[in-house]
């Protein structure tokens, strides 16, 4: 009877239910955030290397 009652509780708790959902959702939005910097980092790399050449070409004028 007490084995009944303690799967009968099991069964009702929710907190379990609630856990499954964080987990998928955080996987999702780190998935998300893997696709998106995959995505860029060939366009910042290049822009990087430009903007460096760009500074490095410049001279300070001296008067």
């Amino acid at each position: 009877m007490k084995l009944f009652k303690l799967f009968n509780n099991f069964k009702r708790d929710e907190d379990g239910a609630v856990t499954v959902d964080w987990v998928v959702l955080t996987a999702a939005i780190v998935g998300l955030g893997i696709a998106v910097l995959t995505s860029v980092a060939g366009g910042t790399t290049d822009l990087a290397d430009d903007i460096s050449s760009n500074l490095a070409d410049q001279t300070i004028a001296t008067y």
